[in-house]
């Protein structure tokens, strides 16, 4: 397996990897949530790789994506975007399907926007449809509580609102440790897209979107679920799949069906709108174990 990564050089681009199996496959972008990183995708890669040439990057502040200028005192989508376009760019990358979680379905969304052209096929996974008066609410309490309590424990919080059940165990701790990476300074910068996030969340529910996306979600994903089921019933163009027992995480809980459902989808196959999962929570011990290897 061919691997490309960008050098600790090169400051004004993301830190990205390229996995490249196949030089004549399409490219696939991977772009993950707030507090991830590539290793978000870890689950991901061996299965995608022998079909698809992969481009992994760390958001701004997250993974290895340090020290990346311009320098920003807040951050908004559309300098969220621009970072991962001018790694695009510099590949040359005409076109590519994309695969994101969580918040990163925000950030395709302005990508699409942004540079329809650009995007091919979408795979949401986790992903947030969501300017209800409940999603405002949990949106501007994580701002209030930024000011009483340290950002770490602030993810701690969240993660247990986000992923409350014991097989959500995996993801909360992948999640918490990939989060250890940002700063209380960066963390407050990422804080600030609560601004600009209902505004944008709005323009792309009430917009048509015009090429195929499939939306992935758990079926106790109790957060984001139920949006993402209005958002596939609004677009004639985006296809919802339910994996029954996952959280918000689905493609850790469940990474053999997830990566099925992203290859059938992308090779222009049917997928169902639900299948069945039956994950294991990890036990203290394993993610122990995890965490020394």
């Amino acid at each position: 397996m061919k691997a490309q990564t960008s050098k600790e050089s090169e400051q004004t681009l993301l830190h990205y990897e390229v996995i490249d199996q196949k030089p004549d496959a399409p490219w696939l972008v991977f772009v993950h949530g707030a507090g991830g990183s590539i290793s978000t995708w870890k689950f991901q890669v061996e299965a995608l790789a022998p079909h698809y040439r992969l481009l992994l990057v760390d958001l701004r502040d997250h993974g290895e994506s340090k020290g990346i200028m311009p320098e920003f005192p807040a951050y908004d989508f559309d300098i969220v975007a621009t970072d991962i376009l001018a790694v695009i760019d510099f590949l040359g990358i005409q076109k590519a399907h994309f695969i994101s979680l969580s918040i990163g379905s925000v950030i395709l969304q302005k990508i699409d926007i942004e540079r329809p052209e650009l995007v091919d096929r979408m795979v949401m996974a986790g992903a947030i449809f969501d300017g209800s008066a409940l999603m405002h609410w949990f949106v501007h309490s994580a701002k209030l509580l930024a000011y009483v309590l340290p950002y770490r424990a602030m993810y701690w919080l969240f993660s247990f609102i986000v992923l409350p059940r014991r097989n959500h165990r995996l993801s909360r701790y992948i999640f918490r440790r990939q989060s250890l990476r940002l700063t209380a300074g960066e963390y407050l910068k990422w804080l600030e897209l609560y601004k600009p996030f209902f505004k944008l969340v709005s323009e792309y529910l009430n917009r048509p979107v015009k090429k195929k996306g499939l939306v992935v979600m758990g079926s106790q994903d109790h957060i984001f679920i139920k949006a993402a089921q209005r958002f596939a019933t609004l677009q004639k163009n985006m296809r919802l799949t339910v994996i029954e027992n996952c959280g918000h995480v689905c493609s850790i809980e469940a990474p053999e069906i997830f990566n099925d459902l992203v290859i059938k989808f992308l090779s222009n196959q049917d997928v169902p709108h639900s299948v069945e999962a039956t994950p294991v929570p990890k036990s203290w011990s394993e993610l122990r174990a995890l965490q020394n290897g």
